[in-house]
């Protein structure tokens, strides 16, 4: 996308030109311009980027379509320009350009070589003389070295590799730099720059047995251009989702349900999935039932519903239960029942950088507890809620990687809770950024979080925030890392510290993973572990010293991926973390979780 220059002593580089989508840059010592080849709209434009590099010209589109140039390299007295040209039937050429035509708008080019057939020629670079070109193609069935020579017009192998030699560079009138191919990767290797006796065929299984056994010449499918497109065709016109809406599956489901009063029950039900055929329409319904006798018989049912269409969704629930509730400390079943309507949608996404947007309103009635928080006790069964949250992230991760391991994140969230004739609304701001460390893979992360009560009565639960835990159940199926949250503070109970403004760090340190090849059987192994470190502190009600608390807590997480049956992904997760405030006993917390696929 965009054009950088990197200083090689300093480290540090510099964005010259953004989304410019110029590929194939090749340096003219003559005038020190840059040449390149910029795609768009599906034509390929050669283009000349002149010193300081902050502009580019346009030299030539190539109009025909399929017609495309690249590999490209400026002979040494900057007076040539060569690369490799395909057109539309796939056919692969290696073509030379006059630089001062060029500049005039003469674009002619001139064909050096037109035997590659199917196989590009890759990666031809000028020697340091410009009387030879090295460059490497699969004419052989292995990626092999050839030297063009201008003077004798002549194209000759200068290697027979068994499992190919790539990238050339001219060092010496005797030697060529090249990457070998191995099992291990590309290892650097040298060459000498001489014809061998002979360049040996690469004998393909597939050929040699339609060699000797001409009938399987005959095992192929017909021409698509005998199909007639329009006679598959069974209906025209727009596509209307709803008239496309089906039901996918059904299945039992079994689900955990806690109230207020603690009284834990398991359900029974059913959950049928509906969807169009193309995904953009979904309807989620799931019902159960909780035998309990401690339950209240209003409390038994549980009921739910889900729909998204496009970027909107609506949502509805009574008494909703939820199967992870089965599992560990953290719950999402609530009593009551409630209606949602949210709509999320991007400002840009252009990865790795993407800015989007949420709103939503929901209303609550029957509550015992606050929605967002399960050990908050609700001061009124009925709330009117409106939410709008921005978030902004620009996050990357190097080959390898197991997490992301630098960049910045934010957002900002705005919710406000109206309850009893009272409005509370609420903001909060996270801010995230990631640094590299000199270890390879490991990276330094600091969080920080501060949010306020805007209006209404400190007091009141819906105008505050609440804060504890890790956050992770037994089985989970979120982020595995759920300590890293703004309401997450691992070491205490969940939701024990609260308050109507708070301010949050965090500092994480991320070792480098520790990779396995041998641990398990094929079918069940273990891939990785990694390890994080991790402080954090908070403050709440920061501004009125009698109910201000202050508490810090140190920990580390071991997360450990697993594989099942090749691919489906699994991690084990286990954290220890102490919490300590002034005047009140050290407190700790340990966690395990497993989170499938």
């Amino acid at each position: 996308r965009h054009l950088v220059a990197l200083d090689l002593e300093t480290g540090r580089f510099e964005v010259l030109l953004r989304d410019v989508r110029i590929g194939d840059l090749v340096f003219n010592p003559a005038d020190r311009s840059l040449w390149g080849v910029r795609h768009d709209n599906g034509f390929s434009t050669l283009v000349r980027i002149p010193p300081p590099y902050d502009e580019w010209n346009q030299i030539h589109t190539f109009l025909d379509y399929g017609v495309d140039l690249f590999d490209l390299d400026v002979s040494p007295d900057g007076s040539i320009l060569i690369g490799a040209m395909s057109d539309i039937s796939g056919r692969q050429r290696l073509v030379k350009m006059d630089v001062a035509a060029l500049l005039e708008g003469d674009a002619t080019h001139e064909v050096l070589v037109d035997e590659f057939g199917a196989w590009p020629p890759s990666n031809f670079v000028f020697s340091p003389d410009g009387q030879y070109l090295f460059g490497s193609s699969y004419t052989s069935g292995v990626s092999n070295i050839y030297r063009y020579d201008f003077n004798a017009d002549t194209m000759e192998a200068v290697s027979n590799a068994e499992t190919g030699f790539f990238r050339p560079v001219p060092v010496s009138d005797d030697s060529v730099v090249v990457f070998r191919y191995t099992a291990r990767g590309f290892v650097p290797s040298m060459i000498p720059n001489q014809v061998p006796d002979s360049v040996s065929a690469i004998r393909f299984l597939g050929n040699a047995i339609a060699a000797e056994r001409p009938v399987v010449q005959s095992w192929q499918l017909p021409s698509a251009s005998r199909i007639n497109l329009d006679s598959l065709t069974t209906s025209r016109g727009a596509y209307r989702s709803l008239r496309h809406f089906k039901l996918d599956n059904a299945y039992p489901i079994v689900e955990g349900y806690e109230d207020a009063a603690g009284t834990y029950a398991v359900a029974g039900g059913m959950r049928l999935n509906f969807s169009d055929r193309i995904g953009t329409t979904a309807l989620d319904l799931s019902a159960s039932y909780s035998p309990h006798g401690d339950l209240a018989p209003s409390e038994r049912l549980h009921l739910s519903a889900d729909f998204h269409h496009w970027n909107w969704r609506v949502s509805a629930a009574l008494n909703p239960a939820d199967f992870y509730d089965l599992f560990g400390p953290t719950k999402t079943s609530r009593k009551g029942y409630g209606l949602a309507l949210g709509y999320q949608d991007n400002f840009f996404l252009d990865g790795p950088r993407s800015l989007g947007y949420t709103v939503g309103l929901a209303g609550y009635g029957g509550l015992e507890t606050v929605p967002e928080y399960q050990n908050v006790t609700a001061s009124f069964d009925k709330l009117l809620s409106l939410s709008a949250s921005l978030e902004y992230q620009s996050l990357r991760s190097s080959l390898g990687a197991i997490d992301r391991e630098l960049g910045t994140t934010w957002g900002l969230t705005l919710r406000s809770n109206y309850v009893n004739g009272s409005l509370y609304p609420r903001l909060n701001l996270d801010v995230s950024r990631g640094f590299l460390l000199p270890l390879d893979h490991s990276s330094l992360w600091l969080r920080g979080s501060a949010g306020a009560a805007l209006a209404g009565d400190r007091n009141e639960p819906f105008a505050n925030f609440f804060f504890g835990g890790f956050g992770n159940n037994w089985v989970d199926y979120r982020a595995i890392r759920q300590f890293r949250n703004s309401e997450s503070f691992p070491g205490i109970e969940i939701n024990e510290v609260g308050g109507a403004n708070y301010g949050r760090v965090q500092l994480e340190w991320m070792l480098p993973p520790l990779r396995f090849r041998r641990v398990g059987i094929p079918s069940f192994y273990l891939r990785w572990a990694g390890l994080s470190f991790f402080a954090t502190g908070l403050m709440t009600n920061v501004d009125e010293e009698l109910a201000r608390r202050t508490i810090a807590s140190v920990g580390a997480q071991l997360d450990l991926r697993l594989v099942t049956l090749s691919h489906l992904k699994s991690t084990f997760s286990i954290g220890f973390a102490v919490a300590r405030e002034q005047g009140v006993p050290l407190k700790s917390e340990l966690m395990f979780s497993f989170k499938i696929l």
